[in-house]
């Protein structure tokens, strides 16, 4: 038998293309010579096909386990991602608080010490209705209603405003009259601010009532204290979420009714240092002037003095569910 020369088998695999199904060993050669099955034109038998596997199936059979496995992997399901609508946010307990604001704060013939909650010319912005997680944090509860009932807010400066994010209110110190708070006797030990399962709500939407932790405004010497109790908070204002609280502060609460009360606040001009300003503070900072931590605490203060004007607690015949959605 005489093969066909290099160039005659070129021209007839141009002729006949070779496909994998079509391939079969040819019997006198054990170099394993691969020729194309004749086209069955009578349809009296069909062609040969190969029982080989091509070598490139074998490359992609080690891939094949583990894709099957992670296309049933759990960890996929999203099932098994935890939700926070299994936390159990019931409001037990409503407080309520009026803001104010003081035009006479600043006024050379003001009456020196006097405190915020006698101001003369009081103008009321309106009244906020929070309502607490009770059963989810009941020691953050318990200690923030023991302080509106007891009126330790009542003349508490709102001192910080970050526009478009939140405000903070509720700093630590003995000045009554500059709205420091002095937090009642009586207050428990706030374990949860150590317990991880106590950071798990995240401020998603405005009106979030937190325990501030990360943004917290007490000196140092009052954080020493053995007896320390963390009564500041912040209220979050929208008009988004703010990511940047999550896992720092403890979300105890939400505003139930005067989220205009709110928003207005929000929209007071706050004090903004200058580049240079900060440059200097930074610098003083650096090389341990305790002057810097002062000047810094008159950042992002509002312009005008807001406050709280009074505090209490509305009572509660039956638990809540989950609080309302807000816009």
């Amino acid at each position: 038998m005489v093969l066909p020369s290099s160039n005659t088998r070129a021209t007839s695999s141009m002729a006949y293309p070779v496909s994998l199904s079509s391939l079969h060993h040819h019997p006198n050669n054990h170099h394993a010579f691969f020729l194309p099955s004749k086209t069955n034109h009578d349809n009296t038998h069909k062609p040969i096909e190969s029982s080989r596997i091509s070598r490139r199936s074998l490359i992609f059979l080690p891939v094949l386990p583990s894709l099957l496995y992670a296309s049933s992997s759990p960890a996929l399901d999203d099932t098994n991602i935890p939700s926070t609508s299994a936390i159990d946010t019931t409001i037990t307990d409503r407080i309520f608080m009026d803001f104010s604001v003081c035009p006479s704060y600043f006024r050379s013939d003001r009456t020196l010490g006097a405190e915020l909650a006698t101001c003369p010319d009081s103008e009321p912005l309106g009244r906020v209705i929070f309502g607490l997680y009770g059963r989810l944090l009941p020691l953050t509860t318990a200690n923030f209603k023991a302080a509106c009932t007891s009126a330790a807010y009542r003349g508490t400066l709102v001192h910080k405003l970050l526009q478009g994010q939140f405000f903070v209110a509720g700093r630590q110190g003995p000045r009554r009259d500059r709205g420091e708070v002095q937090p009642p006797t009586g207050l428990v030990r706030n374990a949860e601010t150590i317990d991880p399962k106590a950071f798990e709500l995240k401020h998603a939407r405005p009106g979030t009532l937190s325990l501030c932790l990360g943004q917290n405004d007490d000196d140092d010497d009052i954080k020493l204290n053995p007896n320390y109790h963390n009564v500041e908070f912040l209220v979050t204002t929208g008009p988004g979420p703010c990511p940047e609280l999550d896992g720092q502060n403890i979300v105890f609460g939400t505003v139930l009714e005067g989220m205009d009360v709110i928003t207005s606040i929000a929209t007071i001009p706050t004090y903004k240092p200058a580049e240079r300003i900060r440059f200097f503070n930074d610098f003083a900072q650096l090389i341990g002037d305790e002057r810097a931590q002062t000047a810094r605490a008159l950042w992002d203060r509002p312009l005008k003095t807001v406050y709280i004007s009074d505090c209490g607690e509305l009572k509660v015949t039956k638990p809540s569910l989950s609080p309302p959605s807000l816009p």
